[in-house]
């Protein structure tokens, strides 16, 4: 997976470090057709005249990181690039029992500037597909946090049906006016670190990755360590114990940049306003900004939207430092008031 680079010590000078996760999975021929069938029966694509050609392909495609099989106790050497020299050659893994290694690698490069952007591959390039970038972060200056799902890309969280056919059987759909609200952003704050924080299981990386690569600066995406080798598990990862798994992502991220300064992104449909709000009241000084998109469309349950909602989790925020709206336009005056604050 993409990530970032930081400097754990004090700034310039100190050397660079970066979480490298990395997945394993078993590339089998299983036929994916039994499940294509459910998906398309749960969703009513699949009528008397049969699944349309180009429906089934789709869903073929999205499906085989959730039928693959998981391959734990595996390991793969990768070439990171220095600045001056031969690659350094580190050994990712082994993987857990999910199929996922996760570990922080020293980088070196003690020169390298603020907002670079390298590319490690595979060992001799032995696997050609297997590639990660890693982007460099320094210690200060500004960074966005985003949710995904109903934030930036059109997901229906609310609904188990929607979130089966917008992973699964369509194409990508972008919140309408975000992709410019997020140029507006990278254009405005001065190399801004990106990150993408989800509750979807890491099965969609790939997916997720090309949406983000498509329509949005990129940036480090954060999914749950699990794999849900079943339906019923995609629908809970995006639905249960979203909060206090988003919370732990975020102390993370807050232990690699302690002093930038976020702004955090979400939406009304799940768990963002009291994670936010919980991180801010841990954090005031590191969280400057947080934007919760109301969701109206598909309607979340009536609860999710209501203002007594928003005041309850906010009551110990600042209300100049949160803001509900409905489409980015309205957060002009925000972003103008954090780009004109004192450095």
């Amino acid at each position: 997976m993409d990530n970032t680079a930081y400097r754990p010590g004090s700034g310039a000078g100190e050397p660079w470090q970066a979480e490298f996760v990395a997945c394993f999975f078993h590339k089998g021929r299983k036929d994916v057709t039994k499940f294509v069938s459910q998906i398309a029966d749960a969703i009513g694509l699949d009528g008397e005249g049969g699944l349309d050609p180009a429906a089934q392909s789709m869903i073929k495609e999205r499906l085989h990181p959730f039928v693959s099989d998981i391959a734990p106790a595996r390991k793969i050497d990768v070439e990171i690039p220095r600045s001056a020299g031969p690659a350094v050659v580190q050994t990712l893994g082994p993987s857990n029992a999910n199929g996922i290694s996760s570990q922080i690698v020293p980088m070196g490069r003690s020169d390298t500037d603020d907002g670079t952007t390298i590319t490690t591959k595979s060992k001799q390039d032995l696997f050609p597909n297997v590639s990660c970038r890693t982007r460099f972060a320094g210690p200060e200056g500004w960074a966005i946090l985003s949710d995904i799902d109903d934030t930036i890309k059109v997901t229906g969280s609310v609904d188990p049906i929607a979130i089966l056919k917008t992973t699964f059987a369509e194409e990508p759909r972008i919140t309408e006016g975000m992709p410019e609200f997020y140029k507006v952003l990278n254009e405005q704050f001065e190399k801004p670190a990106w990150f993408y924080l989800s509750a979807s299981p890491y099965n969609l990386y790939p997916f997720l990755h090309q949406f983000v690569e498509d329509n949005y600066h990129p940036g480090t995406i954060i999914l749950r360590d699990a794999s849900w080798m079943f339906f019923g598990g995609l629908l809970q990862s995006l639905t249960q114990g979203v909060q206090a798994y988003k919370t732990s992502r975020i102390e993370k991220i807050h232990s690699w940049l302690p002093r930038r300064k976020f702004i955090c992104i979400g939406d009304s449909t799940q768990s963002d306003p009291e994670t936010y709000a919980e991180m801010y009241k841990k954090h005031p000084e590191w969280i400057k900004a947080i934007w919760i998109r109301k969701v109206l469309d598909p309607a979340p349950l009536p609860a999710k939207n209501k203002p007594e909602r928003f005041e309850n989790a906010f009551k110990d925020v600042p209300e100049n430092v949160w803001k509900v709206f409905v489409h980015p336009d309205e957060l002009a005056d925000h972003v103008k008031h954090l780009v004109e604050e004192p450095r």
